[in-house]
């Protein structure tokens, strides 16, 4: 996926030196995701940038989406939990990953001592155990070595989304500024309004990585009508590129 491997390269390089010099204590921050799933039965992931290895915590949620943690926790040698991320919508996923890279370039420009206030919210819809999509609420908060200032860890909270009846779901991104309560980043951009269903199903495609002849065997279409899409995508969100069609996607 093209959108992961710009998040993958951004947030490794920015640990690239000084890691090894990091007081944080990884026991400490352990112990602070068991926490949180036992307190608020989250599913929890813990991802040190340092190590390149992800802590995964299950909890009652985890097992809604039929997830088998069975031990505590779960470790992967790398910072993304495949597992997880591939229970969350297609569209949703993209726009997960282009917020977090959104997140990353927002702190990367505001002081290092300001940091600790923000944090990402998102409203998504994950597959549940019953093969049907769920609402989860997932947090994800940074945490920056004192010594390099480089990012050391990011930890992710899944809870399942609190039921309002008279309200349709509708997925929702969101930078917050914990000290104020103000909302520094959304999504506010409705591509349902702008693009046809198939041109939609093109940019996810875009997104992902696939080239046209790969997008054009999948959708069993011709290389020409994918690139005539291709071509309709960048003119309705006038933008230069496919990457930067993927990008709009958030303010």
């Amino acid at each position: 996926m093209e959108i992961l491997d710009t998040l993958n390269r951004t947030l490794l390089n920015d640990n690239r030196t000084g890691g090894e010099n990091c007081p944080l204590d990884i026991a400490a921050y352990k112990q602070m995701a068991l926490m949180y799933s036992r307190m608020e039965n989250a599913m929890v992931v813990l991802s040190d940038m340092q190590s390149k290895k992800s802590f995964v915590y299950g909890s009652g949620t985890s097992q809604k989406l039929g997830l088998n943690l069975a031990r505590v926790p779960v470790e992967i040698d790398s910072i993304w939990e495949d597992e997880i991320i591939n229970k969350i919508h297609p569209e949703d996923r993209l726009k997960k990953y282009v917020h977090e890279l959104r997140f990353f370039n927002c702190l990367q420009s505001i002081q290092f001592t300001e940091h600790a206030p923000y944090y990402v919210s998102s409203r998504i819809r994950m597959m549940g155990d019953d093969s049907g999509y769920i609402g989860i609420r997932h947090r994800m908060f940074y945490v920056y070595s004192p010594v390099s200032h480089n990012l050391r860890f990011a930890l992710c909270l899944y809870n399942i989304e609190v039921k309002c009846t008279d309200k349709v779901f509708r997925p929702e991104f969101l930078i917050i500024d914990s000290l104020t309560g103000h909302i520094v980043s959304e999504d506010s951009l409705d591509y349902g309004n702008i693009l046809t269903a198939r041109e939609m199903e093109i940019l996810r495609y875009i997104g992902e990585g696939h080239t046209s002849k790969e997008i054009a065997a999948s959708l069993s279409i011709s290389i020409n009508t994918v690139s005539r899409h291709r071509q309709n995508i960048l003119e309705k969100l006038r933008v230069k590129n496919s990457i930067e069609a993927v990008y709009t996607q958030l303010p």
